[in-house]
């Protein structure tokens, strides 16, 4: 199990990355609109002004029940183990067991 110090770290930077989603749209947006270097240099530092964690590359994704950041499948927001033994218990609608 992760460290709930972990998890709260990274809601946090998903409220932040939600927050400043559109401002960063848009300068970015505005950077490849504008022609002039001395505007874009000054969009740029606007874009840098903005917290880091607000980027979404600063984003993990981890397992919504253990918080494991590793092996995890985005349609179903788990890791590979825990997804397994959902499996294999039938919690999982749709998913069966592969043989051929």
């Amino acid at each position: 199990m992760t460290r709930k110090s972990l998890i709260q770290r990274e809601k946090k930077k998903q409220r932040l990355e939600q927050k400043y989603k559109l401002i960063r749209e848009s300068l970015k947006r505005e950077i490849r609109e504008v022609s002039s270097l001395d505007e874009k240099l000054e969009i740029h530092r606007k874009l840098q002004s903005s917290p880091r964690n607000s980027a979404p590359t600063r984003l993990r994704r981890r397992c919504s029940l253990t918080g494991r950041p590793r092996a995890n499948y985005r349609d179903f927001a788990l890791s590979g183990h825990i997804l397994r033994e959902r499996a294999h218990a039938c919690l999982l609608p749709g998913i069966t067991k592969s043989s051929w």
